[in-house]
């Protein structure tokens, strides 16, 4: 048991019996600790070359037909055209589109495409705007065709914004708080 000396008052009594459990504390977790290393030493001694074959082993390979009909699927989903748009580019599927998504993608995203709205001088304009700046090369014939499906399928709008709302229309109530 404890022996605490008598020399000690009360509030000094309290410190050594905390200090006395502090380090029973750590013995006993140093114990539990070196037992659990020797277990641990033990199984592996026993059973070490078997578990690690066992853990080296990794995943199955997959065939390469599975494979390939992976890579088949997952290409014909970009391709896929949904409600006029195309699902890869978002691209609107209209005559044209196939050279837009060939000549612009190449540089960036479909994005940039899609969230512009300009007149057929306005796209003549980014792609000038491009061709001196950017590096976009000449595009030759194929920028008619270009310019066709922009300025028709990427045109400004009436409103860029909703309609305002019918004040008249609508039934308010007043809150009760």
């Amino acid at each position: 048991m404890l022996d605490i000396p008598d020399h000690l008052n009360e509030k000094q009594k309290a410190a050594y019996r905390k200090n006395w459990l502090g380090t029973m504390s750590l013995i006993i977790q140093a114990i539990t600790a070196i037992f659990f290393a020797a277990v641990g030493l033990f199984v592996y001694a026993i059973f070490g070359h078997s578990m690690m074959g066992w853990l080296d082993k990794g995943p199955e390979p997959i065939p390469i037909e599975e494979i390939q009909r992976r890579i088949a699927e997952k290409e014909s989903d970009l391709d896929r055209v949904e409600g006029g748009v195309h699902l890869e580019t978002g691209l609107i599927a209209a005559e044209g589109w196939e050279t837009v998504r060939a000549t612009c993608t190449a540089c960036h995203s479909a994005k940039l495409v899609t969230q512009n709205k300009a007149t057929r001088d306005g796209w003549k304009t980014m792609i000038v705007w491009m061709q001196e700046t950017q590096g976009l090369w000449d595009l030759g014939d194929k920028e008619a065709e270009i310019l066709d499906y922009l300025a028709a399928n990427y045109a400004p709008e009436e409103s860029s914004r909703r309609a305002n709302l019918d004040m008249d229309a609508i039934e308010w109530y007043i809150l009760d708080l």
